[in-house]
């Protein structure tokens, strides 16, 4: 059942809006509530539903959609999204904000990144109601969620056992898109391509403006992606005029981010035991050594070298690799990296949760 929060009369004159209707049920301005959106189930005795938190501003605005758990064992975003809806400034709403913490309750329940058919959802985007469960429940998520909204950000991380760098993805031909990832606050913007399928390309077709977070790993809460995460929806929302910050003009503008114009991961020339040489967010320069493989007998050494200039923003955890294994995640410039010497890109996301940058919400 839907939980509501009643909106309390305005102290001054009334600003006229309309009410939003979703999930089936009809908010006025100034409330919000929690609701469920029914999901195609796999029988009537298998009964599963998406959670929604809706909160519809007094005064107008954009519409903003925050979604997790895409990838079901993609767990960072929820707890972001926890933080996120319990914010006191979101009394002060304008627009409306959807939070959708689970989107594939399926894979999440299962701790897995897939759905029951073994398709991901993210490749099954805008989906039909009438075709596999995947497809079906990208449908159910097209028509209530993305058709409401103006902008989205979708909360990803590394898969299992790779941890991921905090950064946006966006595509830089959209200046909207560039303008909100520079403004969210991430260390490094990568120019990711579309993916056929795709929540975000879905969105980017029906003319929604949309980011692409990528921070931590599968199955794993980390603190710095989440509160990077959290930091960089605020900041976002800010540059909306969603939300007011009365005290950014007190506080240190963060660094600009690198901006990288494409990324490749490198993959293991052989299977072994890796040892790695570099940290994520470590700077790398062409043919810089990654990491050694050696095999179980300790012969065979074979160093991992860097084919192009970059910064490390994914990287896997496991020490024993197979070959072909997707080993690190470099997003390479087309010309020198132009912050000078200095700390690494880890640093700057460690400064981001120190409180001297604008937005920084509680938890």
């Amino acid at each position: 059942m839907a939980r509501r929060t009643e909106p309390k009369p305005p102290a001054g004159p009334a600003v006229l809006r309309a009410g939003f209707e979703i999930a089936g049920a009809q908010l006025a301005p100034g409330e919000r509530a929690t609701l469920a959106l029914q999901l195609p189930g796999q029988s009537a005795f298998t009964p599963l539903a998406m959670p929604l938190h809706v909160v519809h501003g007094r005064k107008p605005g954009p519409v903003l959609f925050v979604s997790a758990a895409v990838h079901g064992d993609e767990i960072n975003g929820v707890e972001i999204i926890r933080r996120l809806r319990n914010l006191p400034a979101l009394k002060r709403l304008r627009g409306t904000l959807i939070c959708i913490p689970v989107v594939n309750m399926y894979g999440f329940l299962n701790h897995t990144r897939y759905l029951p058919d073994r398709r991901d959802l993210n490749r099954s985007f805008p989906g039909s109601a009438r075709g596999s469960l995947a497809g079906r429940i990208a449908n159910v998520f097209a028509r209530e969620i993305v058709a409401r909204a103006s902008h989205g950000i979708d909360l990803h991380t590394g898969g299992n056992h790779r941890t991921n760098l905090p950064h946006v993805r966006v595509s830089l031909q959209d200046r909207e898109a560039e303008r909100l990832a520079r403004a969210f606050g991430a260390s490094v913007i990568v120019n990711a391509n579309l993916r056929d399928g795709s929540l975000r390309q879905h969105a980017l077709e029906k003319g929604l403006t949309m980011l692409l977070y990528e921070a931590g790993e599968a199955l794993r809460f980390d603190e710095r992606a989440i509160a990077t995460g959290l930091r960089g929806i605020v900041n976002v929302m800010v540059a909306l005029e969603m939300l007011t910050d009365g005290h950014a003009a007190r506080r240190r503008a963060p660094p600009a981010p690198d901006v990288a114009l494409a990324s490749q991961w490198i993959r293991a020339p052989q299977s072994g035991l890796m040892r790695t040489e570099i940290d994520l967010g470590q700077r790398v320069a062409q043919g810089e050594v990654l990491a050694h493989l050696a095999d179980v007998a300790g012969e065979n050494d074979r160093p991992v070298m860097a084919p192009v200039d970059g910064i490390v923003i994914g990287r896997c955890n496991l020490p024993a690799v197979h070959e072909g294994d997707a080993l690190f995640h470099i997003a390479s410039f087309a010309e020198e990296l132009p912050r000078p010497p200095g700390p690494e890109a880890a640093s700057h996301i460690e400064g981001l949760q120190s409180g001297d940058y604008p937005g920084q919400p509680g938890r």
